[in-house]
């Protein structure tokens, strides 16, 4: 039996495990106790100044397009404490019920992210949802505050971010982790400098109220809601500020929203742990197949660090002129790992033509419009979290979750400012007041009965958070697919079928429903609507 002193890699996951239960038994209980009542937080409730004006919708075409969705501008106050102050755009679509003599009301629809849009949320995706669904509900998205036309969030410039990523690696150097809070601290400074009227407000205790001035602005009673990854916080403080409002809610991908919002480093260990864990899987399937993976030649986890080495060393230069590493790599895998077992193939013939430096979107460096969508995910998630400003100790759990994730932990965690499990350095740094941040209880009592999704092989949002997500809320009512990937309505036919009666009719699953049909490793050659993950876009997909 291998000791643990024995074993490096063991010592530095006990070594974080221990660090971590220190901060959860020191901080757990601080941010949220004033909440424990269930009384909402200033930035929601306007802290007594009074109720802030419905907006006034003035429905019009959407860009041009004929897609049978109208497009309008919500006006909503800047900052809930005034809510006859200041005002910012939301930017609304709604796509009328098809059929208005069986219409129940409406469906609001929010992507993940945050940072991905709303209103193309909610456009891609309507063709996805059943007859039943588009026959009894206007389905709407919309923009949130500080996202694409809603005022998008503005904090390092391109030039600026692509330097960033473009000279990070897949194996950081000596020193790596020093760059990384200094970036942190660059990237908050530069969100203050360039958003700084803006960046105290796009907390999600904001966008809930948002959400409920668009639900009075509809004439609306109650809404339904189906929120996926980000878009389930959003619908967890939603339900907790505004229980009596709440017809149906699905939450998929869900997040623990309290080890989230009040002990985030606990929250971004769990998540390093499931990305690895599910890169892992992935590989060993490899070794095991190696005919139908292609890669690494029987040694898959060998070969993925040798390549990661080579990329840095020699990086391919790609069409757009700029340089793809070891972390280009890490960074997409990343994303497209969210995939499932489907794409596992093609995820193999992605890493071999990444090894034969051939085009591959392995090797797709973050675009314009990826540093758009990256600079609201930081900025959103640094304004609802809240990170303690110990240097030492951002240092040392940072560290320590990128060491516990062999795999991809290094370069995502080392590296700049990009998705969820690498805010820390920025937001342990956070240059602004955060008034906007919930911190109330999650319990959402009174509520209809929220149905809960969890995946159990999710790399994104780890299946225990949609067990403990569920176990919190008053009504929460658990769904769990067995499968890798992340988020589960329309990746299974078993899950969809349950969600749209649930939608339909407010009939929810047994408990204890477990569904296990995912899609197996899908065969090179027959590849129909499977696509690489693009992390600027997200959409529910069409069943197959």
């Amino acid at each position: 039996m291998t000791r643990l002193a024995d074993d490096p890699r063991r010592r530095v996951v006990w070594g974080i495990s221990l660090v971590l239960i220190a901060v959860t038994a020191l901080l757990g209980g601080a941010p949220g106790t004033a909440g424990a009542t269930g009384t909402p937080s200033p930035a929601g409730a306007g802290a007594g100044a009074g109720a802030p004006p419905v907006p006034v919708l003035s429905w019009g075409p959407c860009d041009g397009a004929a897609d049978g969705f109208e497009c309008a501008t919500a006006r909503v106050p800047v900052d809930y404490r005034r809510p006859a102050g200041p005002t910012l755009a939301l930017a609304v679509t709604r796509r009328a019920a098809a059929d208005p003599a069986r219409r129940t009301g409406v469906l609001v629809l929010h992507p993940g992210g945050p940072g991905n849009s709303g209103v193309n949320f909610a456009r891609s995706s309507y063709e996805a949802l059943p007859a039943s669904l588009r026959d009894a509900f206007d389905v709407i998205g919309y923009d949130m505050r500080g996202v694409a036309r809603s005022g998008q969030v503005e904090c390092w410039d391109d030039k600026e971010y692509a330097a960033a990523v473009d000279g990070a690696r897949g194996v950081p150097v000596p020193g790596a982790l020093r760059e990384a809070v200094r970036q942190g601290a660059g990237f908050a400074a530069a969100c203050r400098e360039r958003s700084g009227e803006l960046v105290p407000f796009i907390g999600t205790a904001s966008n809930a109220g948002d959400l409920d001035l668009l639900r009075q602005a509809l004439g609306e009673e109650t809404l339904s809601f189906y929120g996926r990854s980000f878009g389930s916080y959003v619908g967890t403080v939603y339900a907790a500020r505004f229980p009596a409002r709440v017809r149906a809610m699905v939450l998929d991908g869900a997040y623990d929203p309290r080890r989230y919002a009040d002990v985030p480093y606990a929250y971004d260990a769990a998540q390093f742990t499931a990305l690895d864990a599910a890169l892992g899987r992935f590989l060993d399937w490899c070794g095991r197949n190696t005919a139908a993976c292609g890669f690494g030649e029987g040694r898959p986890r060998q070969a993925f660090e040798q390549l990661k080495r080579d990329l840095d060393a020699d990086p391919v230069i790609t069409a757009s002129g700029r340089p793809a590493t070891g972390h280009t790599l890490a960074y997409r895998l990343m994303f497209n790992i969210n995939a499932g077992k489907e794409i596992w193939p093609y995820l193999g013939q992605a890493l071999r033509q990444a090894q034969a430096r051939q085009a591959s979107f392995l090797l797709s460096p973050p675009s314009p419009a990826s540093f758009d969508f990256l600079t609201a995910n930081l900025a959103v998630e640094c304004a609802d979290r809240l990170y303690p400003r110990s240097r030492p100790l951002l240092g040392a759990l940072v560290g320590a979750e990128a060491a516990s994730a062999p795999l991809l932990g290094p370069p995502i965690g080392l590296g700049p400012p990009t998705y969820d499990h690498n805010h820390a350095p920025a937001c342990a740094q956070w240059p602004v007041e955060r008034p906007s941040r919930f911190e109330g209880s999650y319990r959402a009592a009174g509520s209809a009965p929220i149905l809960v999704l969890g995946t159990t092989g999710d790399p994104d949002t780890p299946y225990q958070d949609a067990v403990t997500l569920a176990g919190t809320l008053d009504g929460g009512r658990l769904l769990t697919f067995d499968a890798e990937g992340h988020t589960a309505y329309h990746r299974s036919a078993c899950v969809s079928a349950l969600v749209d009666d649930y939608l339909a009719t407010l009939a929810l699953p047994a408990r204890g429903t477990v569904c296990a049909d995912e899609a197996p490793p899908e065969p090179l050659g027959r590849r129909t609507a499977i696509g690489e993950v693009d992390e600027t876009r997200d959409v529910i997909p069409a069943l197959h």
